[in-house]
């Protein structure tokens, strides 16, 4: 069952762009169709259109196209706000510049875990590899318009909302790598108790407070 949010809630260290945004992500991964229409409505006023179209093109990586699609059709249809008419994912001509972006924002995800990381994709498949860095890290979360520290609280929201453990206690470190103080890794989990069942919540709080040494 999902909870209510509260209208006297506080957060302490993120802005509420931002635990808007987060929770997005988590009903976009994992919620129902009327859920995702209440998020939607909830967020258009609040989330500037670059931020959610770059956390709806990131969607797909971790919910699937059909989720994705339908995200992104309810937030046109609500909000009006046309796509730009040009976009580096269009030009394939990037696909260079996409790899070797890949390859640095991947690295700064995993830090010292990048290595290895790399060759348990290569153990997986080959092109599972070359997919993660070129079309993963490269084509889409390297992106310019949104920050890859929010991109991260975005990915742990969707993998909070999928169940999805062992990624999510990669990106909770994944967070940390690349900037995210503590405190907004306490307030978007925090602020998912809004959008998903309260047991997966505190669950991923545990898994924090180990990813964290507590």
């Amino acid at each position: 069952m999902i909870a209510s949010a509260s209208h006297d809630e506080i957060f302490t260290a993120l802005d509420q762009e931002t635990v808007t945004l987060v929770r997005l992500a988590a009903v976009v991964a994992g919620g129902t169709e009327p859920e995702l229409r209440r998020m939607v409505a909830a967020a258009a006023p609040v989330v500037r259109p670059v931020w959610a179209d770059e956390l709806l093109l990131q969607s797909y990586i971790f919910a699937g196209f059909p989720r994705m699609l339908n995200a992104a059709r309810e937030w046109r249809r609500v909000t009006g706000v046309p796509p730009a008419a040009d976009d580096e994912g269009i030009h394939d001509e990037m696909i260079g510049t996409w790899h070797s972006r890949g390859e640095e924002t991947c690295s700064a995800v995993y830090g010292g875990m990048y290595p290895k990381l790399r060759e348990n994709m290569r153990a997986l498949h080959p092109s599972i590899d070359a997919w993660m860095i070129v079309e993963g890290y490269g084509k889409v979360l390297g992106r310019p318009g949104l920050d890859l520290a929010r991109r991260e609280l975005c990915v742990i929201a969707a993998c909070v909302a999928t169940a999805q453990d062992r990624q999510l206690v990669s990106h909770l470190h994944g967070a940390i790598n690349v900037g995210a103080p503590h405190a907004w890794v306490d307030d978007a989990l925090e602020a998912l108790r809004a959008v998903v069942p309260l047991g997966a919540v505190d669950r991923a709080v545990m898994l924090w407070a180990r990813v964290r040494g507590k």
